[in-house]
């Protein structure tokens, strides 16, 4: 591995036609930026280059990729280079796109790489690839919550942990991946700290104003979402539940309606979903939750009785675990732009009329 004191680093960004294109160039320029823009900025002395970044392609032909972006490889998969580090960024993906029959020597091309002695970082749904190579197996690994399901089909051997922002696949540190869409923003300020040194990622942060986001995905997770299966009695289930999450006895509830034993149809929910009966209950009741934070302010005792809780403090608990942040956060955090200016007023004018 490189350490912070050795000579310029080489950074290999991979780039695919599914590739983001916001992605890409935004770590080939904050790469490029590293060791020299912070010292011209401030008037320091002259600094050097500390990060080499390249753009690696299957071949060097131009392309466009997400959006229309154009991309111009600097070298392809057969060229040699000396560079340590590799970064996968995030992939424009459907849901259940598990790229297990594309991009076959993309993928050995990175377990050769890996076996080489390079450290492979991936943003977001990159880690879909790196699980798709192989590399994942038996680790575990983060990307952009949409992809959770996906990895709980397609790559059930891959410990998959949807609230970090930045997740180590195990105690080597030699594959690193990055969680939402933006993430590439907190890998870039990880891989400067690792390489480079903590004191170079703080500038960096400082020119281009990124944010560590400490808070996780789990804020911004939906807790429901539809998943496809053939089982009739499951779906069922789901509309009524759908309806009836309020009821304090909606898993009872749910039992009688589809009229067949409780423990099948926690069998058969479990393995066409991914979630228990209560587990299902529970998010539906932490969605419509953030809807009434996000909408209004109303107070969290009040809410957890809308949603189907009579104890207040069990509602906090349960919320926190589900979303990272207690019910006030969250409505500081998600509240329209609009009604926290009129709260901020409210505010002034009251400090003023006292």
């Amino acid at each position: 591995m490189v350490d912070a004191g050795a000579d310029t680093i080489g950074a290999l960004i991979v780039a695919l036609p599914e590739s983001a294109g916001s992605a890409i160039y935004g770590l080939v320029d904050v790469f490029a930026s590293t060791g020299t823009l912070w010292r011209a900025i401030v008037g320091d002395e002259p600094g050097r280059r500390l990060i080499r970044p390249k753009i690696v392609s299957l071949s060097r032909d131009p392309f466009r990729c997400g959006n229309g972006i154009p991309i111009t490889p600097d070298l392809t998969i057969e060229e040699k280079s000396d560079a340590g580090v590799i970064v996968v960024g995030e992939l424009w993906l459907a849901p259940d796109d598990d790229l297990k029959d594309r991009y076959s020597e993309l993928k050995e091309w990175l377990r050769q790489r890996y076996r080489a002695g390079s450290v492979i970082y991936t943003a977001c749904s990159g880690a879909v690839l790196l699980a798709a190579s192989g590399l994942l197996k038996g680790k575990a690994a983060t990307s952009h919550w949409a992809y959770a399901d996906l990895f709980r089909r397609s790559f059930p051997d891959v410990h998959f942990v949807p609230e970090p922002n930045i997740v180590f696949a195990d105690d080597t540190g030699r594959i690193v991946t990055a969680g939402g869409a933006t993430s590439w923003h907190d890998l870039a300020i990880h891989i400067i700290s690792r390489h480079c040194g903590p004191g170079e990622a703080l500038h960096i942060a400082k020119l281009y104003l990124l944010q560590w986001h400490g808070d996780g995905q789990l804020p911004f997770a939906s807790l429901v979402r539809r998943q496809p299966h053939a089982d009739s009695v499951v779906r069922q289930a789901e509309d009524w539940l759908r309806r009836h999450y309020r009821e304090c006895n909606a898993v009872a509830g749910v039992v009688e309606q589809c009229r067949i034993p409780e423990r099948s149809l926690k069998r058969r929910f479990s393995a066409a979903t991914g979630s228990t009966v209560i587990g299902y209950v529970q998010n539906l009741r932490i969605e419509e939750a953030k809807r009434l934070l996000e909408s209004g302010d109303t107070s969290s005792d009040d809410i957890a009785a809308a949603v189907g809780y009579e104890n207040p403090a069990f509602f906090r608990k349960l919320f926190k675990r589900c979303t990272g942040l207690t019910a006030g956060h969250y409505r500081r955090m998600f509240r329209p732009i609009s009604d926290a200016g009129r709260a901020h007023g409210d505010n002034a004018m009251g400090k003023n009329r006292n």
